[in-house]
């Protein structure tokens, strides 16, 4: 089996989100010391800082090549999904696309760095939602739209199912 060309196309976008992650990244760890901020918005802030961990720092004290190695079998397995994804399930395939600029472009800082850069934070008074990147932007909305296309398959199979429509 091989890739449904509609859904290899879409790899543009991974390599973009790869691409504007790293240069944003580069662009605040030449730019900032780390935890040295810039206010941009009432509630945002440009922040370099480096995460050591997965999501919101979790399982900070494993080692950079484990989180390397984890993100790279999530890639493959990523790449095995749009290999098998019906070229017309377009949503699926950006969601995917999305997911994996955004994982290789933290593997790349782990591999790198032995680390994360994040650099936007946001918060509201006192509280601060931890710092993420473009990388985390990328991932986040790639399982938005997944879960989108679940709720719309949901929605399609329910409407299928009504007699008379």
């Amino acid at each position: 089996m091989s890739f449904q060309y509609k859904n290899v196309y879409w790899l543009w976008l991974s390599a973009a989100i790869i691409v504007l992650d790293q240069v944003t990244k580069q662009l605040i760890v030449k730019t900032f010391a780390e935890f040295e901020s810039l206010a941009l918005l009432p509630s945002l802030n440009l922040r370099h800082v480096t995460n050591t961990g997965a999501a919101f720092s979790m399982m900070s004290d494993m080692p950079p090549f484990a989180f390397v190695l984890l993100g790279t079998v999530v890639s493959v397995g990523i790449l095995v999904w749009m290999r098998s994804n019906p070229a017309g399930q377009r949503l699926v395939a950006v969601a995917l696309a999305l997911i994996l600029g955004g994982a290789l472009g933290n593997v790349i800082d782990r591999a790198t760095r032995g680390h994360v850069v994040d650099f936007i934070d946001f918060y509201v008074g006192n509280w601060h939602f931890p710092a993420f990147n473009v990388a985390d932007i990328a991932i986040s909305f790639g399982a938005g739209f997944l879960i989108l296309d679940m709720l719309l398959d949901l929605r399609r199979g329910r409407m299928a199912a009504t007699p008379g429509k």
